[in-house]
């Protein structure tokens, strides 16, 4: 069963659990804080005069961090918490995704678009790939994927796994197997995505 939750969980969580989120005009290092369920960590809320207008979440230990602008009014700064708690909260989410996880989420799109033809023996994440997304070896059956890939929106993550799963039908890049891949509708928009992302790291392709 997949660890993600769904969009009314997480509203509940952040209605429930408002109140933990606190407010200060200048960081204190030595405050704690509680835990906010479906984050597992506490929100620190620090107003700044240098920033104008810019919004930065981070980690320090087991806390998340929210960077404001001084002069950010009540209601501005509860919608800027609630953004960045979202975005966070999905961001841990996603780093929660399981080979299993990834395995059947193979599977499932191995049935939508290759009427099973193309079922891996083995679906799992590395983290020593770093000049590909994804590689399979059609001999065996297996496929790995970039842990990179891990936090990229979910449309780009079955990109991945379409190409490796239309390489254990086609072994090479010819025309039969753009075929295959071009049944993936997100296709050219993963694309996309996956070129932007080299341009701004400066490496990593698909196989």
């Amino acid at each position: 069963m997949s660890s993600q939750l769904t969009a009314f969980e997480k509203e509940f969580s952040y209605r429930k659990h408002m109140t933990l989120f606190r407010s200060q005009r200048e960081a204190n290092e030595g405050d704690s804080f509680q835990p906010i369920p479906g984050l597992g960590s506490g929100v620190e809320v620090r107003r700044s005069a240098r920033r104008k207008r810019t919004i930065s979440a981070h980690r320090e230990g087991a806390n998340v961090v929210i960077s404001i602008p001084a002069n950010m009014s009540k209601r501005e700064e509860s919608e800027a918490v609630r953004e960045m708690v979202e975005r966070m909260n999905k961001h841990d989410l996603k780093k929660k995704i399981s080979d299993e996880d990834l395995a059947l989420r193979a599977i499932a799109l191995n049935s939508q678009f290759f009427e099973g033809s193309a079922t891996p023996r083995s679906v799992r994440w590395v983290s020593n790939m770093r000049e590909r997304w994804g590689s399979c070896t059609p001999e065996d059956g297996s496929i790995r994927i970039s842990d990179r890939v891990r936090l990229m929106p979910e449309y780009v993550l079955d990109y991945v796994l379409v190409h490796e799963l239309a390489h254990l039908i086609e072994i090479g890049h010819n025309p039969a197997f753009y075929e295959l891949e071009n049944r993936y509708p997100e296709r050219h928009r993963a694309e996309a995505y996956l070129e932007g992302w080299i341009a701004g790291h400066g490496h990593g392709e698909s196989s």
